[in-house]
């Protein structure tokens, strides 16, 4: 394996304490340190959504230690893919990045049971990116 990670993703949302703390979970956990993940929020909420928590711990992901993060144009330019989830136009757009927008439930003020499904469609989404960067690195 090499030593350097095949690709680096960013997750963007809103408050960066749901959707991109449960995405950058699952990619952390999923692809270990074959790729860079970093998310943050175009205006970070004081913590993780305890719900999140809650729901990635029932699946064996602890992001608990996670800090809502501000979107910074260097966490843009050093990313190889942008995920936004619902930031709309705070991403600044830098050419040669891979950028795309999942359109998901934003799981603020839900509770557990209502996260669930949030949470099952991200690991989803998570699996279908690592094929991608995995297949385009000719993994």
């Amino acid at each position: 394996m090499s030593s350097s990670p095949l690709a680096s993703v960013l997750f963007v949302c809103v408050h960066n304490a749901g959707r991109s703390q449960m995405a950058a979970g699952f990619l952390d956990h999923l692809a270990g340190d074959r790729i860079e993940v970093r998310s943050a929020g175009s205006i970070p909420a004081d913590q993780v959504n305890p719900a999140a928590v809650e729901a990635m711990k029932e699946v064996g992901v602890d992001i608990a230690g996670q800090r809502p993060k501000v979107l910074t144009t260097e966490a843009v330019q050093a990313s190889d893919y942008v995920i936004t989830m619902g930031c709309g136009d705070a991403c600044p757009i830098f050419p040669g990045k891979k950028y795309l927008d999942w359109d998901l439930e934003d799981p603020a003020g839900k509770d557990v049971d209502s996260v669930r499904p949030i949470r099952d469609e991200i690991r989803s989404r998570v699996e279908r990116l690592i094929a991608e960067i995995d297949a385009a690195a000719g993994v």
